[in-house]
């Protein structure tokens, strides 16, 4: 036998010393009243408290609180074997929103390809959570969820212009995906602590972050980042999204009018590459966590792959295994201390001392 909580069936030791203070209790009430006369008189006083039902309404309380103590430890006896089956995968896209994805080299643009791709993506996810980490200097979060029609809303109308601050932070970005990733599991913990072993079990999902970035990176250390995701079991895919020559970024009017290429204090345009360098960052970061890197297209950012292996790893979450359940045993200890309560409180020794109780109020 196994108990739910092994420190509940610790109270049964309160079980005697409950037992010894009621007989000390009765013994000090009879002394006392020995000292108001002989025997006789005692017996007239005892009137219809007889003393066996007294000692049986004593015995029922003490068992029944006691098996609804051992009702409380959850014990649990005999077990089965399931079959159980992983359920859905979280990811937590983490996409690039600083101004270089405004260039051209993807058509429409960088960042409008890839939000088109990655809805059409989002559009299979079902029975999976979604978060989404827009970043460029700093990041702004979508709290994880299997809404993907709130994602579509939430992605649509964002661009890079309204990120907080610019330039590029992809360890901020990778972090802030873990940050994610960690509540989801904080909330699966709770989950699992209402739930039986096969459910809990249920509870545990993949654990996925796709990062889609043009590869500039201006602070940090994304690499050890994706190395801090890794020990927590977490898998990074990267996307490098641009051509390897120099492509100028659009400069737009705040009412959406192109009002030409973003320029140094030279006055040369600006321009922006998926360089190798860049790329082998890329390609670091994903090996880190045993992802895979994956090079955009012209014409594609490379998320319809991403969405192949995301559903090759679903598939593979699905895949059963065998646990073992223990059965919870509580109300075989529960019904008969529920019982015993009960008849403590129907026996003649009880009903005739509360209308004693009333009679004497009256």
């Amino acid at each position: 036998m196994i108990w739910r909580d092994g420190d509940v069936p610790w109270l049964l030791a309160l079980g005697p010393l409950a037992a010894a203070t009621a007989l000390a209790s009765w013994r000090l009430r009879r002394r006392a009243l020995l000292r108001l006369g002989d025997a006789s008189t005692v017996g007239l006083l005892l009137a219809g408290r007889s003393g066996p039902w007294r000692a049986a309404r004593a015995v029922l309380r003490l068992l029944g609180l006691a098996l609804v103590i051992v009702a409380l430890a959850g014990p649990r006896f005999g077990s089965r074997t399931e079959m159980l089956r992983k359920r859905g995968i979280d990811v937590v896209f983490a996409l690039d929103f600083s101004k270089s994805m405004l260039a051209r080299d993807v058509r429409p643009s960088r960042i409008e390809r890839a939000k088109a791709e990655l809805l059409r993506l989002l559009d299979g996810f079902v029975g999976n959570r979604v978060g989404v980490v827009p970043f460029a200097g700093d990041t702004m979060e979508l709290p994880m969820t299997t809404d993907v029609a709130a994602v579509g809303l939430f992605l649509r109308d964002l661009g890079p212009y309204d990120m907080p601050v610019g330039g590029t932070a992809l360890g901020r970005a990778l972090r802030s995906a873990g940050r994610h990733i960690g509540r989801g599991r904080e909330r699966r913990a709770a989950e699992s602590e209402e739930v039986s072993d096969a459910e809990a079990a249920e509870l545990e999902r993949g654990e996925v972050v796709v990062l889609m970035t043009d590869g500039e990176d201006h602070e940090g250390d994304p690499v050890t980042v994706a190395e801090e995701l890794a020990d927590a079991g977490v898998r990074v895919y990267t996307v490098g999204i641009g051509s390897r020559s120099g492509e100028p970024i659009p400069t737009y009017a705040p009412d959406g009018t192109w009002t030409g290429y973003l320029r140094d204090a030279e006055g040369q345009a600006v321009t922006t590459s998926l360089t190798a360098e860049n790329e082998a960052q890329l390609e670091r970061i994903a090996e880190a966590t045993g992802g895979r890197y994956f090079r955009a297209e012209r014409g594609d950012v490379g998320v319809r792959e991403i969405g192949r292996l995301l559903d090759a790893l679903e598939q593979g979450e699905d895949e059963t295994r065998r646990i073992t359940v223990h059965e919870e045993r509580y109300v075989l200890a529960l019904l008969p201390g529920f019982l015993m309560l009960l008849l403590e409180a129907l026996l003649p020794e009880a009903w005739i001392g509360r209308r004693r109780r009333r009679e004497e109020e009256a």
